[in-house]
C-alpha cells in the first residue's frame, strides 16, 4: 500500500468515527487550541482578581498564659468583591512573615492564624495585610530581589488587637505563704522578748 491509500483510509476512518472536523484539519486543530487556552486564561485571570474589595473581620487570641506554652492569634473574614463573596485563593503577612490563609467551605469566611510563644508574645494591634495571587507574587518578586515590600498594595488590612495574656499573680501563693509564716513567727518572736523583758 502506498502512502495516499494509508491517508484515505485514515480520513475515511476519522470521519467514520470522529465527526470533530477540527480532527481532520491540523491548521484549524492548531488555531483552535490557541484560542481555546487563551480563552481559559483570561478566564482564570478574570476569576482570580478582586475589584473593589471589602473586608470584614473578627479576630481572638488566647488571653490566659498560666498553663499555656504559646499564644495564638486568629483572625477571621469575610471578603467581598464588588458586593459578591469572594472565592479565591489569597495569602497574608503580618510584620514581613508570610502566613497562609484557608477558606471554610460551610462559613465562606477565610481564617488566618499563627502562635508566638507566651514569653514572647507582643501586646497591641497587629495589622494582617491580605494578598491575591498577583499581589502576593509581587510581594515574593520584592523580597528576592531585596526591595521594599511596603510599595505593594495588600488587597485588604485586617487588625488584630491582643490586649496581653494573664500571666497569674505576680507573687505565687507558695511565696505569699512563706512570707506570711516569716511576718506571723517575727511577730511572735518579738512579742515573746517584750513580755519576757
Amino acid at each position: 500500500m502506498n502512502n495516499t491509500v494509508l491517508l484515505s483510509n485514515h480520513r475515511r476512518f476519522l470521519n467514520n468515527h470522529c465527526p470533530l472536523a477540527i480532527v481532520l484539519n491540523p491548521i484549524m486543530s492548531c488555531k483552535f487550541l490557541i484560542a481555546f487556552s487563551l480563552a481559559v486564561c483570561l478566564s482564570a485571570v478574570s476569576a482570580s482578581s478582586c475589584s473593589n474589595p471589602k473586608l470584614s473581620s473578627t479576630s481572638f487570641t488566647t488571653l490566659d498564659g498560666t498553663i499555656l506554652t504559646n499564644i495564638a492569634y486568629v483572625s477571621q473574614f469575610k471578603l467581598s468583591c464588588d458586593g459578591e463573596p469572594a472565592d479565591i485563593p489569597l495569602y497574608a503577612e503580618v510584620g514581613g512573615k508570610p502566613l497562609s490563609v484557608v477558606k471554610s467551605k460551610e462559613t465562606n469566611e477565610y481564617v488566618v492564624s499563627w502562635l508566638e510563644e507566651t514569653k514572647k508574645a507582643p501586646r497591641g494591634n497587629f495589622e494582617i495585610k491580605v494578598y491575591d495571587d498577583e499581589g502576593y507574587a509581587a510581594v515574593r518578586k520584592a523580597q528576592r530581589n531585596g526591595e521594599d515590600t511596603t510599595t505593594v498594595q495588600p488587597l485588604g488590612v485586617v487588625i488584630l488587637n491582643h490586649p496581653g495574656a494573664y500571666n497569674g499573680p505576680w507573687i505565687n501563693s507558695e511565696l505569699a505563704a512563706v512570707i506570711v509564716a516569716f511576718a506571723v513567727m517575727y511577730y511572735a518572736l518579738t512579742t515573746k522578748t517584750k513580755l519576757e523583758a
